[in-house]
C-alpha cells in the first residue's frame, strides 16, 4: 500500500471518530447520558446544552457575551443542529465543505470563550479540531464516503433505463 493510501485511510479513521464525537455530543446532550450530561439536565426534559458552558465555565475577553447568550432557544437550538449535522456529515462523508468549515468556526467560538486557554497561552484542543476539519474539506475522500455508493446505485440504474 502507498504511502497516499495509507494517509486517506488515516484521515477516513480520523474523519470517522470526530463524527463519532460529535454525534455522540448532540445524544449525551439530548437524552443526559451520564457522560458530560447527567440525565436530569438532558435537553429532552427541559434541560439546555449551552447554559452551564456558557455562563459557568466560560472567561476571558468574550465572557461577557458568552454569559449573556447561554441558555438562550436560538444557542442552544443551533448549537444541537451543529452537532447533529456535524456528526452525520462526517460519518457518512457528505457536505464535507459546510461541514468543515462550519465546524471549524463552531471550534473556534468555543476556544474563544475560554481565552487564553488554561494549558497554553494560546492553543487548546479546540483549534486542533478546527484544523483538522479544515484539513477534511482539502482532502478528497469520496472514494470513503457514502457518495461513492449512491453514485453506482445511480450509475446501474441509468444503464437499466437506457
Amino acid at each position: 500500500m502507498e504511502n497516499n493510501a495509507k494517509a486517506k485511510i488515516t484521515l477516513f479513521v480520523i474523519r470517522l471518530v470526530l463524527g463519532f464525537i460529535f454525534l455522540w455530543a448532540f445524544f449525551d446532550k439530548l437524552l443526559g447520558l451520564g457522560f458530560a450530561t447527567t440525565p436530569d439536565k438532558a435537553w429532552i426534559v427541559g434541560g439546555s446544552p449551552t447554559y452551564g458552558f456558557l455562563k459557568l465555565a466560560t472567561y476571558g475577553v468574550f465572557a461577557q457575551f458568552y454569559q449573556a447568550i447561554a441558555g438562550t432557544t436560538f444557542v442552544n437550538v443551533t448549537f444541537m443542529l451543529a452537532l447533529l449535522l456535524l456528526g452525520i456529515a462526517l460519518l457518512l462523508g457528505i457536505c464535507m465543505r459546510t461541514a468543515g468549515y462550519g465546524g471549524a468556526l463552531l471550534m473556534i467560538l468555543m476556544w474563544s470563550a475560554r481565552l487564553p486557554p488554561e494549558q497554553n497561552p494560546v492553543f487548546d484542543e479546540h483549534i486542533v479540531y478546527a484544523l483538522v476539519l479544515i484539513l477534511l474539506t482539502l482532502v478528497n475522500l469520496d472514494e470513503l464516503s457514502i457518495k461513492r455508493l449512491w453514485r453506482k446505485k445511480n450509475k446501474g440504474n441509468k444503464k437499466k433505463k437506457g
